[in-house]
């Protein structure tokens, strides 16, 4: 366990806001329209009533960027700061993150943002990379205690005959990471103004790439009336390719 000053954590969050604001940014700013409806479904808008091109552009984007939210949050955000305050090193093995050695215990942590249920395969892959870093440490003659933690949620789990893991979430994940039983209300309040400062750069990318995307939607497709052309909509995301669009 380790502890760290209000300041010195705040100054953490900043750091790791701007992180995560840049990559975000970045990550708007490179979208493209046609890369972004392939992966949605043109019957649904039809169905749902759609009519103007600016409503599925704002629902591409909106749905495009939530999903991505999460995962660069998880990067940019909670694994670095995790690291940074756990009084540990990076763990020498592949999806582990964080390692915590004292002189009978040796903690690995796998820092994952939320508490998303792992498919079997994911599940297994977590259990093999827990082994594998098990048995290479096997020398040190200490106890090996594997923790996949989520760094928001309530899911907790001690190891199983499935699952050679322990599961920690929430509250008694950063709770046990830095000794401090409030750290995760802290990770909120010192966020302070730094969001808003933040979202300005941001709100002026949405605004581009919303009318960047219109433009596009419009030339590619919509009639000369100003209509959306469905079929050629549908042929697009669904037809055979011909080489008509790229």
């Amino acid at each position: 366990m380790t502890q760290i000053s209000d300041r010195k954590l705040e100054s953490l969050i900043k750091k790791c806001l701007e992180g995560f604001y840049t990559r975000r940014i970045a990550k708007l700013s490179g979208l493209k329209l046609r890369d972004t409806l392939r992966k949605k479904n043109p019957y649904l808008f039809r169905a749902i009533g759609i009519q103007r091109a600016s409503e599925i552009v704002e629902r591409l984007l909106r749905d495009y960027m939530s999903s991505s939210d999460e995962g660069i949050f998880g990067d940019a955000f909670f694994e670095p700061l995790a690291k940074a305050v756990s009084g540990g090193v990076v763990a020498p093995s592949e999806g582990v993150d964080i390692a915590i050695e004292s002189p009978t215990r040796y903690t690995a942590i796998a820092v994952k943002s939320g508490p998303n249920i792992f498919n079997s395969s994911q599940a297994k892959r977590m259990n093999d990379e827990f082994a594998s870093l098990r048995s290479r440490l096997m020398k040190l003659h200490k106890q090996f205690d594997p923790v996949l933690a989520h760094c928001y949620g309530r899911k907790q789990a001690e190891p199983s005959k499935s699952r050679g893991y322990r599961i920690r979430s929430g509250q008694r994940f950063w709770n046990e990471l830095t000794g401090d039983p409030d750290f995760f209300l802290k990770l909120i309040s010192l966020m302070k103004d730094h969001p808003e400062e933040h979202r300005i750069r941001y709100d002026s990318e949405w605004n581009k790439a919303v009318n960047r995307f219109e433009r596009d939607f419009l030339i590619d497709f919509s009639t000369s009336n100003g209509e959306i052309d469905w079929e050629k909509l549908v042929r697009f995301n669904s037809g055979e390719y011909k080489g008509t669009f790229s």
